[in-house]
C-alpha cells in the first residue's frame, strides 16, 4: 500500500465520518435581539436557554431608551427587538418610515403616576408639577389615564396620542413637564409625581404596585417582538416566537412579576 494510497484513505474516511455526524457539527443561528432594561431583559435571559433548545442562539443588547432599538434593527444591526407596544411602533413607522413588523405580542406593563412625596392621588396639590413621558404615545396613555380618572379632559377624537395641546380642562392647573421616558424615575425628587413606565419603574427598584394611579391591564398596550418585515416569513421568527410564548416563560413572568407585568398572549 502506497503513501499516497494511505492520504487518500484517510481523507475518505474523516470525509465519511464528517457526513454521518453532520448535525452534531450543525451550529446554532445566531439572533441579535434588542431589549431595553428591566422586565424585558430578565425575560428574555429566561428565554435565552429555551432558544438555545432549538437552534438559536440569542445574543442580548440592552439599550437605555425607546428610540434606538427601532433605528438598530431597521439598519440590519439588530435581528428583532422586544421593547414596545403596537402603538408605538405604528408612530415609529409612520414617522420613519422603518420597515419593522409585529411578529409576536409578549407582555403587559400598566403605566402608572408615582410619587415620594404623597401616599395617594387625592393628597396632590392644585398646581403641582407632574412628569409625563416626551414620546407621543406614552405621554398620550399617561393623557387618556388622567382623563380616565376625571383629572383633565381631552378634545375629542385624539385617538391613542393626544399631546399636552389637546387639554381642554385641567381644573387643578396641573403641570405637566415632558422628560424623555427614561429620565421620569430620577425626577421623582423634583416633582410632585411623575409616570413613569413599569420597565423603568422595575430597574429604578420602584414596586410597581406602589402607583397611586395605575392604568388598568387591558388596552391596545401589550408589548411585541418585532422584526425587519423582510424576515417576518423565515422559520427562526416563528420558533423565537413559540419559545416566548411558552408555558416556562408564562409561568416565569406570573411568579417573577406578581402581577406587575402580565403575559399578554
Amino acid at each position: 500500500m502506497t503513501a499516497s494510497f494511505t492520504r487518500r484513505a484517510a481523507i475518505g474516511a474523516g470525509f465519511s465520518l464528517a457526513l454521518a455526524a453532520g448535525p452534531a457539527f450543525a451550529q446554532a443561528q445566531v439572533l441579535r435581539i434588542g431589549v431595553t432594561p428591566g422586565p424585558h431583559a430578565e425575560i428574555f435571559e429566561k428565554v435565552k436557554p429555551l432558544a438555545a433548545q432549538k437552534g438559536l442562539d440569542l445574543k442580548i443588547t440592552e439599550f437605555s431608551d425607546y428610540v434606538v432599538p427601532n433605528q438598530a434593527l431597521d439598519a440590519g444591526e439588530l435581528d428583532a427587538n422586544a421593547f414596545q407596544h403596537e402603538p408605538y411602533l405604528d408612530n415609529q413607522v409612520k414617522d420613519r418610515g422603518y420597515k419593522i413588523v409585529k411578529v409576536g405580542l409578549t407582555v403587559n406593563f400598566p403605566i402608572g403616576i408615582y410619587s415620594t412625596k404623597y401616599k395617594s392621588w387625592a393628597e396632590i396639590p392644585d398646581g403641582a408639577t407632574i412628569a409625563i413621558p416626551n414620546d407621543p404615545t406614552n405621554g398620550g396613555r399617561i393623557l387618556l389615564l388622567l382623563q380616565d380618572k376625571g383629572v383633565i379632559k381631552l378634545k375629542d377624537g385624539v385617538g391613542f396620542k393626544p399631546t399636552v395641546a389637546d387639554i381642554t380642562a385641567n381644573p387643578k392647573k396641573f403641570k405637566l413637564i415632558e422628560l424623555e421616558a427614561a429620565q421620569t424615575p430620577r425626577s421623582l425628587a423634583d416633582v410632585a409625581a411623575a409616570a413613569i413606565n413599569t420597565n423603568y419603574a422595575v430597574d429604578a427598584k420602584i414596586d410597581p404596585t406602589s402607583a397611586i394611579l395605575r392604568e388598568d391591564a387591558k388596552g391596545p398596550y401589550v408589548n411585541l417582538i418585532a422584526v425587519r418585515a423582510a424576515d417576518k416569513d423565515k422559520p427562526w421568527v416563528k420558533t423565537l416566537v413559540d419559545v416566548y410564548q411558552s408555558p416556562e416563560i408564562k409561568s416565569f413572568i406570573a411568579e417573577r412579576f406578581k402581577g406587575a407585568v402580565l403575559a399578554g398572549w
